[in-house]
């Protein structure tokens, strides 16, 4: 699979992020986990609007990439989901979670959330 030339978007595509209870839980736990530096340079960041509340433009990624939803997986590789950089990467597939989300980062789950 390639790459996303991703590098230098500042997270510009990155939302609205649908999450599932899961993946939700998944986030949690990842959150939960970073140490406390790590998650307040994070969680201080002034973003673009619409930007999700994990990417970090510091360091120009996603910063819960291991916990990231299926939404953000998916990224570059389906119609619905098309990087504006390399348009043709998208297939004629469109992704949909499994579950039902039960809200959007940035949104309805913020940084109160954790």
């Amino acid at each position: 699979m390639e790459d996303l030339p991703c590098k230098g978007c500042k997270g510009l595509c990155c939302g609205p992020v649908p999450v599932t209870e899961q993946e939700l839980k998944l986030i949690k736990k990842k959150v939960k986990s970073m140490p406390k530096k790590s998650r307040m340079e994070l969680e201080n960041q002034t973003r673009y609007y619409g930007t999700c509340m994990f990417y970090d433009l510091e360091k120009d990624r996603c910063g819960i990439h291991s916990a990231r939803p299926g939404v953000c997986r998916a990224f570059g590789y389906y119609k619905s989901l098309v990087c504006f950089r390399n348009p043709e990467m998208a297939t004629q597939d469109n992704w949909t979670p499994q579950d039902k989300p039960v809200g959007m980062l940035s949104i309805d789950i913020t940084w109160k959330t954790f």
